[in-house]
């Protein structure tokens, strides 16, 4: 039996009407960016409280635009090379590339043990004259404190971007996570909260940084942008349609992204109650079970956060630290799909010795022990059953049987 069981990070992710949306796009031939996406921009950004949102191909892209514009030539109060970005060692790769790509300097803090995210009592001394802002990574469905962080911003009058990959739906004191900074990103990544196979938006409250985005997620181009008007009079000579204000890119979403992401959104809410209570299910057969001894440690909630799960994370106990290698190797080979946090703490990466981090190993402990000892499976977005859920708990609590 145990041969046959198959508990992935997300199952079934995708209805019949998610899928009849995505072929009407394809019926109507008519697939590249245009109304549904633009539609889905405009009730995105209304239902998260966010005054903008502007749709990418993915999570990462959208990271990519949000930093780019911050050192944009037309942004106000622009980042200017080597400016200083904090961010949690306990992030993923494209949280971080886009400070390498941008000419800035990451400056590495280290994460909470009881939340992974972002440990705000650490950071205060990592900031200089030439820090300019905090990336800040929601992990895998919730915050740090973030009335401790926004008093730590405006202290030091920093600028807030939200990864919220991880997190979409999640909120701290009724705010959703990714409205509270300048900007906030998400993905649609197949295991997220909501998926369209890939996609991402960015949202933010300013009418110039949302026009600098909309230029850098097609090509530079001022087409569709408030700045478009006053250069076609200025630059008139040239083809109005291809007017370059700027760096830019080409990370625009389908009509068929849109369409899928659009009508599972509308789910959100409900995915995220299920896959509370799926999380809770677990967690309370595991604590109830005859075997259960502490093995494991699951993250604290402050009460202040409405989570939106993306997975359960879990901390192991230090003494099967050695063995946990084997441990997941054994969770896979019986169909239980985990992975790391994010990356672990991404100083131990192969790519950070290519760049010139400052680095020193004591001040990154708990990164290290969330790498030593944390992993965490998949919470799905339909209800679990009793023999799933006797199944994830038999198979975690072997864990004794590798000491």
């Amino acid at each position: 039996m145990s041969k046959k069981f198959k508990y992935p990070l997300l199952s079934n992710a995708f209805n019949s009407q998610d899928i009849k949306v995505g072929i009407n796009v394809l019926k109507s031939k008519f697939i590249t960016m245009s109304n549904i996406t633009y539609n889905f921009e405009k009730y995105f950004a209304k239902k998260m409280g966010s005054k903008y949102a502007v749709m990418t191909n993915s999570g990462s892209s959208a990271n990519l635009l949000a930093i780019s514009c911050l050192t944009n030539p037309l942004a106000k109060n622009k980042l200017i090379n080597g400016d200083e970005v904090i961010i949690p060692a306990v992030c993923w790769s494209t949280s971080l590339w886009p400070l390498i790509q941008n000419n800035l300097k990451p400056v590495f803090a280290d994460v909470e043990l009881d939340t992974f995210n972002l440990d705000l009592d650490k950071i205060e001394k990592k900031i200089t004259k030439k820090t300019k802002a905090i990336m800040l990574v929601h992990v895998l469905g919730i915050s740090a404190n973030m009335d401790k962080l926004k008093k730590i911003i405006n202290k030091h009058n920093l600028i807030l971007i939200e990864d919220t990959c991880e997190s979409l739906g999640a909120s701290y004191s009724g705010k959703k996570l990714g409205t509270i900074g300048k900007f906030g990103t998400y993905s649609f990544y197949y295991s997220h909260q909501i998926t369209s196979g890939e996609g991402g938006m960015v949202v933010c409250d300013d009418i110039n940084d949302y026009n600098i985005l909309k230029s850098l997620r097609s090509h530079g181009w001022s087409r569709n942008t408030t700045f478009h008007k006053k250069l076609s009079k200025k630059f008139n000579k040239l083809d109005k349609r291809f007017l370059f204000i700027g760096p830019g890119y080409n990370v625009r979403p389908t009509e068929i992204q849109s369409a899928i992401a659009f009508n599972q959104f509308k789910r959100l809410s409900k995915f995220m109650d299920i896959r509370d209570q799926n999380r809770n299910k677990i967690i309370k057969n595991l604590e109830n079970h005859r075997k259960w001894n502490g093995q494991f440690k699951f993250v604290k909630i402050d009460k202040k956060i409405e989570p939106s799960w993306f997975g359960l994370p879990i901390l192991i106990d230090n003494k099967y630290k050695k063995i946990k290698n084997l441990f997941l190797e054994n969770l896979s080979s019986k169909g239980i799909e985990n992975r790391p946090i994010i990356s672990g703490n991404f100083l131990n990466q192969p790519a950070s010795k290519f760049y010139n981090f400052n680095l020193k190993k004591n001040d990154f402990k708990n990164s290290n022990e969330v790498e030593n000892r944390g992993f965490f499976i998949g919470l799905h977005t339909k209800k679990i059953s009793k023999i799933e859920i006797n199944m994830i708990t038999e198979n975690l609590l072997d864990i004794d049987k590798y000491l």
